[in-house]
């Protein structure tokens, strides 16, 4: 058998075992897929191709990143972080500084890491009401890395929390919204140098 047949063989194999497994859960995949918001199958899709993309790494699938304009300082990431932050009404709820954390055990120069954290007390609660599982993803975090190529800022998909799950009633889910767009808002404007 050639290495095209075996490949098709295992991926007709791989189908008729999904086919079986959807048609044996059917009823509650399509109950589920009722409650869940309008687009939440097309967001799947595109954390589908990252993961693919990805090599099979679920971070890089899970998660937004930017690299950061070459000049900008860490400084300079933090202020516009911060000032983003105040613009959208969030709260600073801790940093922190991992890669000073190494340095001060070990004395040598280690490259930055550093995860910052920010929220909504009052939406982070509701939000936890909604669902409690969703209290694991709080508070948002940004992380900054230092890499070989530069400064990168990662942070979760928060496309997962508004866009993928069960729907959220309102004003929750214009709650829900606002934040993922701050976390956006910060990615964007600290990656670009936008005081």
């Amino acid at each position: 058998m050639s290495t095209r047949q075996g490949w098709w063989r295992r991926l007709a194999l791989g189908t008729g075992a999904l086919v079986a497994a959807v048609a044996l859960s059917g009823c509650g995949t399509l109950a589920t897929i009722g409650k869940l918001e309008d687009g939440a199958g097309a967001e799947a899709m595109k954390m589908w191709d990252r993961w693919i993309e990805g090599g099979g790494d679920i971070a890089v699938a899970t998660t937004w990143e930017r690299k950061v304009k070459p000049g900008l300082k860490v400084a300079d990431v933090e202020e516009i972080m911060r000032n983003v932050m105040v613009e959208r009404n969030m709260r600073d709820v801790g940093t922190l500084p991992l890669s000073k954390e190494l340095e001060a055990r070990s004395g040598k120069k280690e490259p930055v890491l550093t995860i910052y954290q920010f929220c909504s007390p009052s939406i982070a609660r509701r939000m936890a009401d909604f669902s409690p599982h969703m209290a694991a993803y709080m508070p948002c975090r940004i992380a900054l890395v230092e890499r070989p190529d530069g400064l990168w800022l990662y942070t979760l998909n928060m496309d997962m929390m508004v866009k993928m799950g069960r729907k959220l009633p309102s004003p929750l889910k214009e709650e829900a919204w606002s934040v993922r767009e701050a976390v956006w808002d910060m990615m964007e404007r600290a990656s670009k140098g936008e005081f």
